[in-house]
């Protein structure tokens, strides 16, 4: 059996990416260096997979910024604003279209999550009558340089279905039109890879979805023959995130050498596949799961590896990832600060990697030490004492259907909440502040013991101060402290909740040069002291006008952490809820009337099928209501949600019952907010108005214009004005202008309804 993985993190294992992709944009590094970092970690990778016994590399994996947008750059499916742009030199160009371009004031492509996870990828945009240029892929060079180097590479890049699929149409377009140009160049790329490999890997997860279109689907034989005949017969159809359901006969007569097909997500698919699958097709099964970081079940595994064998011959199946390991941390070598018990039934990229030759040995070899060694482990991990806690589990089965609803319906809690005497159209926003290379220190410092904790104290308060008063400036209706204290919104949540721990270098790539290192659920999760009361009463105090409570939703801090596979994910989202209950009822006590609970993951965690959503809905907005329901009427609770596609969720999001939401919406150019106009949503809203994930600044005019759209679809009486999200990865001087700019532009339309 061969064995392969997906593909491997970007980001390097100390972040290497992240801060030559930084030192670049500010201009402190020349583009030569950037490239010399990037082929550098493509070759340590390499070497990764090929150590690890892996029978191929994976190329076409790394990317400079996002997959997607390498295929955007390849078709040349460039958007019409950035006709500009064109003569601009590589990766110039690439990047005003990742980032916007300041200098030009042209707005980026915009940014959703991938699937069902938290990795964010970007938009095509696909307009009528838009000549497009064709560009190389870059992962031509790069399988070319892996051959040299004496490795077998295996291709990678995402398919031409699922690339339109998630594309946008836009000025009347209709993307689907624009089929059989795409696989053309599909076809020309395949041409050049075909000589350089044995297989090549072309990404579909849209396979495992809804999303195709009834014209998509009655063209994707035709145009995967093409490809076939391109490929020289070398195509490895690869899909994950879900088993193929409805889709299953579509990719068995794809006519692909290879399926790939997710033995984690969609185990209960193995039966079906072999029964139909070709008698000339190798099947790769998915079966070390890319999105977690737990060693594997070998005992699990192996079961499906025989039945597999016993069907096909070894020759015919490929053991693999479920998906790639971009979702996971690089290198568990790094970690030297877990406690052993949980560490070791950790596995990260590298030790994945390793997996898949231990599971090949044991199901070729017999490799019973192996086996035994693994089950061992896994054994020692599930008896230990601190993975349970009785008096949480019987707090969680206590819960009752009262304790999900607020004491009245909104329009009584609209009336009790005048006292807070806002202006029409108030101003806000999200939560987070410009986390300056200061604040970044400080928390290094105390993290280290450099710094005595009062000197820590200090030090935060003076940035809260500094926050209050620069809001206080500009003008602002409603204020935030500005988290200068948190390194994170789902870390700083974690580190004070029972039931977690942290990794020392687990980073995971969201977006770009986005990282986070998600927490680790690996046992009963309780809330052990109050998390922010001291922090946002001593805000308050600054300032006569109403500071938001900012907090991280139970949802959120599940589908941000790395969670526990022994207790269904659904009671684990449970504890949390009324971990952030206790805290929400803690902050009202002590004065605080506004008090913003955070669901950016609820879109994200939804299953990829309609099927499964309705279950997940139901007990995701039950968690957010156990959160927030136990407040008086006369306390506005918020929530945001932003890089989700939620139009046909917005019933669901209805029934979260906030008083106010905040969702993005700037870069989509108020288009989501049209769900609005067919849905009538009683409570507030507030769509952002400035794309804080860009470096640009944009103008009054601009923002007045999206102001005027939102109220389309919003009556005046309902609107709020904010970013679209924190504000924690700009700088200062970028993010002050921009609030300016929104308050004049409030300011403008709220006296021109008067």
């Amino acid at each position: 059996m061969r064995t392969h993985i997906l593909g491997f993190p970007s980001i390097g294992k100390q972040r290497e990416l992240k801060q030559v992709l930084e030192a670049f944009w500010k201009g402190d590094l020349a583009a030569e260096a950037l490239t010399e970092t990037c082929t550098a970690l493509k070759k340590r990778h390499w070497r990764i997979q090929q150590d690890a016994g892996l029978d191929y590399v994976t190329t076409g994996d790394f990317s400079l910024y996002d997959r997607m947008l390498d295929i955007t750059r390849m078709l040349g499916a460039m958007p019409p604003r950035f006709a500009p742009c064109l003569k601009d030199a590589h990766p110039d160009l690439y990047f005003s279209l990742a980032r916007g371009d300041a200098r030009r004031n042209i707005p980026a492509l915009e940014m959703t999550k991938w699937f069902d996870t938290n990795y964010h990828y970007l938009v095509p945009e696909i307009d009528a009558d838009t000549p497009w240029h064709r560009e190389e892929h870059p992962l031509v060079a790069d399988t070319r340089l892996a051959g040299e180097l004496g490795f077998s590479p295996k291709p990678a890049l995402i398919g031409p279905f699922t690339w339109l699929a998630l594309a946008k149409a836009r000025n009347g377009a209709h993307k689907w039109a624009r089929l059989n140009a795409v696989t053309a160049a599909y076809a020309d790329l395949f041409t050049l890879l075909a000589p350089l490999c044995d297989r090549i890997q072309v990404e579909e997860p849209v396979l495992c979805t809804e999303l195709l279109p009834q014209e998509a689907s009655g063209a994707f034989r035709e145009a995967y023959a093409a490809l076939n005949t391109a490929s020289n017969g070398k195509l490895m159809l690869t899909t994950y995130f879900g088993p193929l359901c409805r889709n299953l006969d579509l990719a068995l007569a794809s006519g692909c050498a290879t399926l790939h097909v997710d033995m984690v997500r969609g185990r209960e698919q193995l039966d079906a596949v072999l029964d139909k699958l070709p008698a000339d097709t190798a099947l790769s099964l998915g079966v070390v799961n890319g999105r977690n970081i737990w060693k594997s079940d070998y005992a699990q595994i192996l079961p499906l590896v025989t039945r597999a064998v016993a069907a096909l011959g070894t020759e015919r199946v490929l053991l693999g990832s479920s998906c790639s390991l971009l979702h996971c941390p690089v290198d568990l070598e790094e970690e030297t600060t877990l406690p052993e018990h949980i560490r070791n039934r950790m596995a990260f990229a590298v030790q994945k990697c390793a997996e898949l030759t231990d599971l090949r040995n044991i199901a070729e070899n017999g490799d019973n030490a192996a086996l035994a060694a693994n089950a061992a482990v896994l054994r020692a991990a599930a008896g230990h004492a601190d993975s349970r806690i009785d008096a949480v589990r019987r707090r969680a089965s206590a819960v009752t259907p009262d304790q999900l609803s607020r004491r009245s319906a909104y329009p009584q809690r609209h009336a009790a909440q005048a006292w807070l005497n806002l202006p029409p159209l108030p101003t806000t926003t999200i939560g987070s502040f410009p986390q300056t290379a200061a604040i970044r220190k400080t928390r290094l410092d105390y993290k280290r013991g450099d710094m005595p904790e009062a000197d820590y104290l200090a030090a935060i308060r003076q940035e809260i101060k500094n926050c209050i008063a620069k809001q206080e400036k500009l003008g602002l209706d409603v204020l935030v402290h500005g988290e200068a204290e948190r390194n994170d919104m789902v870390e700083y949540f974690g580190q004070q909740l029972g039931g977690f721990c942290f990794t020392q270098n687990g980073w995971v790539q969201s977006y770009g040069s986005r990282c986070v290192k998600p927490p680790v659920i690996y046992g009963d999760v309780y809330r052990k002291r109050p998390m922010t009361v001291d922090w946002i009463l001593y805000a308050q105090s600054l300032t006569q006008k109403p500071v938001k409570g900012m907090l991280t939703g139970p949802v959120t801090i599940l589908c941000w952490s790395f969670v526990r596979e022994d207790l269904e994910r659904g009671e684990v989202c449970k504890q949390i809820a009324l971990a952030i209950r206790d805290e929400v009822l803690d902050l009202e006590k002590a004065g605080i009337r506004i008090i913003q609970i955070d669901e950016a993951a609820l879109r994200e965690g939804m299953p990829l099928t309609k099927a499964s959503a309705e279950d997940y809905l139901r007990r995701a907005v039950d968690a957010f209501r156990l959160a927030a329901s136990g407040v008086e009427d006369a306390t506005q609770i918020h929530t945001h949600m932003c890089y989700s596609e939620f139009n046909a969720i917005l019933p669901w999001i209805a029934q979260m019952d906030a008083d106010v939401i905040s969702i993005e919406s700037s870069r989509s150019g108020m288009e989501l907010l049209e769900a609005f106009t067919e849905f009538r949503y009683q409570g507030e809203v507030g769509p952002g108005v400035y794309d804080i994930h860009s470096p640009r600044i944009p103008g009054v005019e601009e923002m007045t214009d999206l102001l005027r759209r939102a109220l389309r679809h919003i009556p005046k009486e309902q609107l709020w004005v904010n970013p679209d999200c924190g504000l924690k990865t700009r700088q200062w001087d970028e993010a002050y202008p921009s609030l300016e700019n929104m308050v004049v532009a409030a300011l403008r339309v709220r006296e021109s309804l008067r």
